[in-house]
């Protein structure tokens, strides 16, 4: 499942039959950069090859997907940038993420960035590695792409893996839906998961990619975030890419719900 996560952050969204048993890089050389003609024409026709929309979309895949940080990494204004963005999301290949409002102080902060989401992986591996790299590519020179690459290889499935624990959670909350879903963050503090159902329970939670087990002291530490906060949790989620300590397993109930890269097994699909 760790192997489909990787996989998905770079081909989720196209329509190819990928084998898990061949190397990342390998599919990603035949695939996509032996085929950078095909995808940048597609890719030229919505964005009309824009160096202003590239430039906005390579600071947005290669940073944290706040606005802010994408324009200081392009090098341009919210003035210049910020109509950029709106013309990526009306062509769908951004979408607006706005952090949920559930207490007084997020009603009030103005410390949040608005963050935009690639509206599929593969649009986010691209202008983060492929599109910024072009002039090699198109001579078949690939060595700066798998070094870049290799270099990122094992946060870049982050993103992704807590877009796809959000998903996972209007799923099984069908029962008591998510009237509103997403992540919080501010200079301060970052929240994976915050959301309130419609009987008005407060879901807030984390996601880990990561090689070590989540341990007791990242739950401290999120109920430590919510008191500063000011808020008050009803239901805890932790997703974990390697699982949890037996201390942490050991505390799991009905508020503390655990769960790991195989949960989203059928999302992955």
């Amino acid at each position: 499942m760790e192997n489909a996560l990787e996989y998905f952050s770079v081909f989720g969204g196209l329509e190819e039959e990928i084998d898990l048993e061949v190397p990342l890089y390998t599919l990603i050389k035949d695939n996509i950069l032996d085929n950078y003609d095909h995808y940048h024409q597609e890719l030229i026709e919505t964005t009309l090859g824009d160096r202003l929309y590239h430039s906005v979309l390579t600071g947005l895949a290669m940073g944290d997907a706040q606005s802010h940080t994408a324009f200081k990494r392009a090098r341009i204004t919210k003035e210049a940038g910020q109509p950029a963005l709106d013309f990526l999301v009306q062509h769908d290949i951004l979408t607006c993420d706005s952090s949920p409002v559930i207490s007084s102080r997020q009603l009030n902060s103005e410390e949040n960035s608005d963050k935009y989401n690639f509206d599929m992986p593969f649009l986010r591996f691209w202008f983060a590695f492929v599109s910024p790299l072009f002039k090699g590519i198109v001579k078949e020179e690939y060595e700066e792409i798998k070094e870049r690459f290799n270099n990122r290889k094992a946060e870049f499935p982050e993103q992704v893996y807590a877009k796809l624990a959000q998903e996972y959670l209007f799923q099984i909350f069908k029962d008591d839906a998510f009237i509103d879903l997403g992540a919080y963050w501010d200079r301060e503090f970052t929240l994976d998961i915050l959301g309130k159902t419609t009987s008005g329970k407060v879901v807030a939670g984390i996601c880990r990619y990561s090689n070590a087990k989540m341990k007791k002291a990242e739950l401290t530490k999120l109920q430590d975030m919510l008191e500063t906060l000011g808020l008050k949790a009803d239901i805890l989620v932790l997703f974990s890419k390697r699982g949890f300590s037996n201390e942490l397993k050991a505390l799991k109930n009905e508020n503390l719900r655990l769960y790991s890269v195989k949960n989203l097994k059928s999302l992955l699909a």
